[in-house]
């Protein structure tokens, strides 16, 4: 499985109600993609993402932003989707282009594993995949 990482708030609002992932360049790649968050974290964006999703999804931000604290892992794999397509145009209030993978199926894993992340698309060692549990996702990856 191939994996990409993503800075908070931004890895996190994938697994909730984010359906693209802005991208300066085409990808080609299709299928399952797991989720990695990078060591930095755009501080300045979390209100205005939570805003966002408290707006798809009306949960209080109150409440998204508690969540946030709980669950906005760094540098850890915290799930997966299936990317579709990628896009130079998407309806989405998320996209801003040039590009953005188009993502469907967002799992969050049971627990985030931790490893270092790379740019563009990579490989999570073998010890890394043994240890992740993501529902529809891992099984059969060990």
């Amino acid at each position: 499985m191939k994996a990409l990482t993503v800075r908070q708030p931004w890895a996190w609002a994938i697994m909730i109600a984010k359906p693209v992932e802005n991208r300066s360049r085409r990808f080609n790649y299709r299928g399952p993609l797991l989720i990695h968050t990078s060591q930095q974290e755009e501080t300045h964006m979390v209100d205005q993402v939570l805003e966002l999703i408290a707006d798809e999804t009306g949960t209080a931000v109150s409440l998204l932003r508690n969540a946030y604290r709980q669950q906005a892992a760094r540098g850890a794999i915290i799930g997966a989707v299936t990317v579709t397509d990628c896009v130079t145009t998407h309806a989405s209030r998320w996209f801003t282009g040039p590009h953005a993978l188009v993502l469907e199926r967002p799992q969050r894993a049971y627990r985030p594993v931790h490893c270092r992340g790379q740019l563009g698309l990579w490989q999570p060692p073998a010890d890394v995949l043994a240890a992740l549990e993501i529902p529809g996702y891992t099984e059969g990856v060990r």
